[in-house]
């Protein structure tokens, strides 16, 4: 009895000395945050974008959660709310593609250009266009005038050869093409986006296995809608300081791509209802630790879109840009199984040591990597803005991203506590 009970007083003295994934701190992040990155991609969601309302209950949520938490309200005539407006093209309903008869799953067989228009057409003659041989922008303008028949559908082949030689990306390329169907066979995975724009056709991305098949007919039935004004919410509240003018900000986007037609959904859960619920675990966090400097948080819509919601903040601040002393933008928080990556980290070389040691001092994560300068998440406004600010994410996981597996029980939460602590420890610490 005596013996057992020596060898567990050794154990638990030694066991988490110098473990990586071991906190000494006894707060458990993660069923916190999986149960708001369970309520964020709920299917009641839709995905949190421009279908049935999904952006809009994703903010009245977080406008509750805020309230729960105790910030007041940051945002326009006493509310958490920065309303503003942006076009946006959206698929809510019709969204069928077949081959040669065989219907096709979408977001797992294809996904639409987000440009597209609508479309109706049954059993159309499919013809072949190599792109390979374009050598310059005139053979491409002379192929688009062969590609204007709109009782077939045109399968382009090659087309990374065209993006390559333009030096753009293929959503461009298609913006070219004129009024009818086009299939484009690729090898990558499928990553959707959102739109503000609509292009004049209609272009759908296959995967290999469709494309290795000999595709004799296509139909093609897709319901779209072109929203030109279409109104979203930045989220903001405040936890005051000791000194009240001063801010550090801790922000995340909540907004996703919402849904491609009436059946494919993409939920969104690592992209970015995990960085969503850090913010709000952070709000919880710093309402029962005041900070010396006040803190701002910022639930960002319209990221997705092009980092619209972030840039209207910044040429709209709720509170003058040159308060902020840090910003903070987490985006991707799901799985830090190799660690986690700052951006900007090369433009502040001190706050990233700082960050750096702490993580050596609370053995927190593997690695914590550094990164410079870009413009791939909201952080980025604010930077060029002249506002000190680090975009972080984690490195791991299954790399399910803008596609309709990025589902909540896919996140591992490795080392997502460790995560949490080094971040509190972090912005506790900024001077």
């Amino acid at each position: 009895m005596f013996r057992i009970f020596t060898v567990l007083i050794v154990f638990c003295l030694t066991a988490p000395v110098f473990c990586f994934g071991q906190s000494q701190k006894a707060d458990t992040a993660k069923p916190f945050l999986m149960r708001h990155i369970n309520a964020l991609t709920d299917e009641s969601m839709y995905g949190r974008g421009y279908v049935n309302n999904g952006r809009h209950k994703a903010s009245v949520y977080l406008q509750k959660e805020f309230r729960r938490y105790g910030l007041q309200p940051a945002g326009n005539r006493k509310s958490y709310v920065q309303r503003y407006s942006f076009p946006v093209n959206t698929f809510p309903g019709t969204m069928k593609l077949s081959f040669n008869g065989v219907s096709q799953v979408p977001g797992k067989d294809f996904i639409i250009d987000a440009g597209s228009s609508e479309y109706i057409g049954g059993n159309l003659n499919v013809k072949t266009v190599s792109l390979a041989g374009v050598k310059t922008k005139s053979d491409w303008l002379a192929i688009r005038t062969t590609i204007t028949n709109e009782s077939n559908a045109y399968y382009l082949t090659d087309i990374d050869t065209l993006c390559k030689l333009m030096g753009t990306r293929r959503h461009h390329i298609a913006a070219t093409l004129p009024a009818g169907c086009f299939i484009v066979p690729q090898k990558d995975k499928f990553i959707w986006t959102v739109s503000q724009d609509r292009i004049a056709a209609t272009v759908f991305y296959i995967n290999d296995d469709a494309a290795n098949a000999e595709i004799k007919t296509v139909s093609a039935d897709v319901e779209n809608r072109w929203i030109r004004s279409g109104k979203n919410d930045n989220i903001a509240g405040v936890i005051p300081g000791e000194v009240t003018d001063t801010f550090i900000a801790i922000t995340a986007h909540y907004d996703h791509l919402g849904m491609m037609g009436n059946d494919a959904v993409f939920p969104g859960a690592s992209d970015n209802a995990s960085g969503t619920a850090m913010l709000l675990y952070m709000a919880r966090y710093f309402q029962a630790h005041p900070q010396h400097y006040s803190i701002l948080f910022i639930a960002f819509s319209g990221e997705e879109a092009g980092l619209v919601g972030s840039q209207y903040f910044t040429k709209h601040p709720l509170v003058p840009l040159g308060s902020i002393k840090f910003l903070t933008n987490m985006d991707i928080m799901g799985d830090a199984t190799d660690g986690i990556t700052v951006v900007n980290a090369t433009e502040y070389p001190a706050q990233y040591s700082q960050l750096q040691a702490i993580n050596e001092r609370g053995h927190y994560l593997p690695q914590v990597k550094s990164r410079g300068k870009a413009a791939n998440s909201d952080h980025y406004h604010f930077s060029e803005a002249g506002v000190p600010s680090f975009f972080i994410y984690t490195n791991g996981g299954k790399g399910f991203y803008h596609d309709i597996n990025d589902k909540a029980g896919e996140l591992s939460m490795n080392h997502i506590d460790d995560i949490a602590h080094l971040l509190t420890d972090f912005l506790s610490e900024i001077k």
